[in-house]
């Protein structure tokens, strides 16, 4: 016989509800580990340099986003890039390389699945199959360095002197050392401002190197606000196909009734060009009413008694008087009740 719920040990449902609820916790918090239904196998490759490489950046697969990185860290003179890779195969001689991902600096692992045997887990891309990529902001960096240290104007004495050692040779190359003459002139008189120029393009990249997650979000958000654009552009396609789909079912309404329709129009028109040619008299009639129910409202306000009188309809002899235009003399019955 089966016990009812309420019939077993509260201790013992509470002891088994919290142990359920703290594996069903653990469960979440590893999920990316498990092998089912995490974030896939990780792999490991040693790199000369990180070059900008964070934890959340995209793997890819011949273009194709597999995974994200998992992990950069320093072991002992290389850096190691934890990564994982679902629903992908990687072969034992593949190579990893960093790429940049969006010319604000953003990078992506690329990984080119080569070998006849999948990659073990536990052993990593070694680093000479491995590359990074060419950092512009460390080569600003170093052309201002560089050019700091160079002496412009001593270069532009040199250039004088090798112009003057071929003054007795060919035209082309008299033109030549010309012109390398004028360019370090040129250099030498604006070495300021072309100092100037490359500090401030420093600062620059640096600034944005610094506001990458602002500048990546204004992105995602710019893309978010085109992804709505595009479904409010599709509601009012549909809202335009629905109108004219409506205007195509009224039209074919009016076309299968038209010969219904067109005689009730035309009446309709005629009771209009009635009403519109005798507007003015319309409008007197209104006018004249207006006198005659004041009168029958007086003539009807006498409680439940109803007053009459009608003046000139009869003759003395009792019959109806037709002529509008003869005269009718007669003074009301005083007091009399119709």
């Amino acid at each position: 016989m089966r016990r009812s719920f309420s019939s077993r040990n509260p201790v013992v449902v509470a002891v088994v509800g919290l142990l359920v609820l703290a594996v069903v916790g653990l469960l979440v918090f590893y999920s990316s580990s498990l092998p089912l239904v995490g974030a896939g196998t990780t792999y490991r490759a040693y790199f000369t340099e990180a070059a900008g490489l964070r934890t959340g950046n995209e793997v890819r697969i011949a273009g194709v986003k597999v995974g994200q990185v998992s992990g950069v860290s320093l072991q002992d003179d290389v850096v190691e890039v934890d990564f994982q890779v679902k629903d992908a195969w990687v072969g034992d001689r593949s190579t990893a390389a960093i790429k940049i991902r969006t010319a604000l600096g953003q990078k992506y692992l690329a990984v080119d699945p080569l070998g006849s045997q999948e990659l073990d887990p536990s052993v990593a891309i070694p680093a000479s199959r491995t590359t990074s990529p060419f950092d512009v902001q460390q080569a600003l960096s170093g052309l201002t360095t560089t050019v700091e240290q160079i002496d412009t104007a001593q270069l532009a004495q040199s250039f004088d002197v090798l112009s003057d050692a071929f003054a007795d040779t060919p035209a082309s190359v008299r033109g030549a050392l010309q012109g390398l003459t004028a360019l370090s002139r040129t250099i030498s008189s604006r070495d300021a401002q072309l100092a100037t120029l490359l500090k401030n393009t420093r600062q620059i990249s640096a600034t944005l190197d610094e506001r990458g997650p602002q500048v990546a979000a204004l992105v995602q958000d710019g893309n978010l606000l085109l992804g709505e654009l595009q479904q409010r552009r599709e509601a009012i396609t549909t809202l335009l196909r629905s109108t004219q789909t409506f205007a195509q079912q009224v039209r074919g309404l009016v076309t299968d009734n038209q010969a219904t329709l067109q005689p009730a129009l035309d009446k309709l028109q005629a009771v209009a060009a009635v009403l519109d040619r005798h507007q003015a008299d319309l409008a007197r009639a209104l006018s004249l009413a207006a006198p005659y129910y004041a009168m029958l409202a007086d003539a009807t306000g006498n409680g439940r008694w109803l007053d009459g009188y009608i003046c000139g309809l009869f003759d003395s002899s009792g019959a109806p008087v037709l002529d509008a235009t003869a005269q009718r003399t007669c003074a009301p019955t005083t007091g009399a009740k119709r």
